[in-house]
């Protein structure tokens, strides 16, 4: 059924107004973080002296990473080498809200120890980012470990949470994002290892002592690098049986063929166009005349998702962005036969 200007342009909005939002926060985390990880850094060098000598002994571990699900989930080994040293309990993430829930689905962090800033706007993360950083100095945390690899807010949130040690990246001879000196163990990011294995790099960092940093002989356990393997309760497979029935009618039980074209990803190296997934979802329904396509997507991407479907002009082609949780969106995953996605958090 064709829909009418008015529901367009209320989809056109929503979308411009997501792209709007992340284009803002990158912005502010540039002009306002560079110059608070200076004067931070100043402050720090008048005020508290030089690092902690010798190896850390951690109580609290705080990881902090903001933003990419994708990297939450490659964080997995990090974390289990975290609660392996202090305990479960004793494990924290700061993460921003509308991305807690891969790490609730992971099954790792304790939900009470998960600490969220609000992101849909910047006047709501400054007063989240305060509230957290009360929250943190309340749990008397003593360790946070920065995984952000080039943003500054995370590490003046690592900064002002008072942890006794603080682990991350740092622009050594300006072969990354200039982030101040805010850390006690400092590791220079390298582009050649494995996401999973930098992050892991930055939990056994704690063993040295902050004079032996950066050091070249750190190296991770790669024998142990299996991610979180996730089972959908029963429920949670009824009801996104329930949903395709819905979206895709009498098709629903054909085989199925998710296309994630993660259009509201700024980053164009890891965007296929998506007018690339429009061509390959014609020669699929083309070619495999029993497969559904459908198209998957976060919320804000719902506009996008539809305007693919309508471009792909198929009854075969259905759109399921915005129409799921996390959970359910991994259940769809175990229906599916084939994923094509970006690079990005599905994959």
């Amino acid at each position: 059924m064709p829909r009418n200007d008015s529901s367009v342009g209320e989809d056109l909005a929503g979308a411009l107004g997501t792209l709007m939002r992340v284009s803002t926060m990158r912005r502010a985390d540039r002009w306002f973080g560079v110059p608070a990880c200076f004067m931070l850094t100043m402050a720090r060098r008048i005020f508290a002296g030089t690092s902690p000598a010798g190896a850390a002994t951690p109580t609290r571990i705080l990881f902090v990473k903001l933003a990419e699900q994708g990297s939450t989930v490659l964080a997995s080994t990090a974390i289990r080498r975290a609660i392996e040293r202090v305990g479960q309990q004793n494990v924290y993430f700061l993460v921003f809200e509308e991305n807690r829930h891969i790490l609730d689905a992971m099954a790792l962090i304790p939900e009470r120890n998960v600490i969220t800033i609000p992101a849909k706007s910047l006047t709501a993360a400054f007063a989240g980012a305060c509230r957290a950083i009360r929250r943190i100095r309340r749990e008397r945390i003593d360790t946070a470990i920065d995984l952000e690899f080039f943003a500054r807010s995370s590490v003046v949130l690592a900064y002002l949470s008072r942890a006794r040690w603080r682990v991350g990246f740092h622009a050594f001879a300006s072969e990354a994002s200039y982030r101040g000196d805010l850390l006690t163990h400092r590791l220079s990011f390298n582009p050649y290892l494995h996401t999973s294995h930098t992050f892991e790099m930055l939990v056994a960092a704690l063993d040295r002592s902050p004079a032996q940093l950066p050091a070249l002989d750190i190296q991770p356990r790669i024998e142990d690098q299996a991610l979180p393997r996730f089972t959908p309760r029963v429920d949670e497979e009824q009801e996104v049986r329930r949903l395709l029935r819905e979206v895709a009618g009498d098709r629903a039980a054909a085989p199925l063929i998710l296309l994630n074209a993660n259009a509201s990803d700024l980053l164009p190296l890891r965007r296929w166009p998506t007018a690339r997934y429009v061509e390959l979802a014609r020669n699929l329904i083309a070619k495999y005349p029993e497969v559904v396509i459908a198209f998957t997507g976060a919320p804000d991407e719902v506009a996008i998702a539809r305007q693919l479907v309508r471009e792909v002009g198929s009854e075969r082609s259905i759109s399921l962005a915005g129409r799921t949780t996390i959970r359910q969106l991994l259940a769809v995953y175990g229906l599916a036969e084939v994923l094509v996605t970006n690079d990005s958090g599905p994959a």
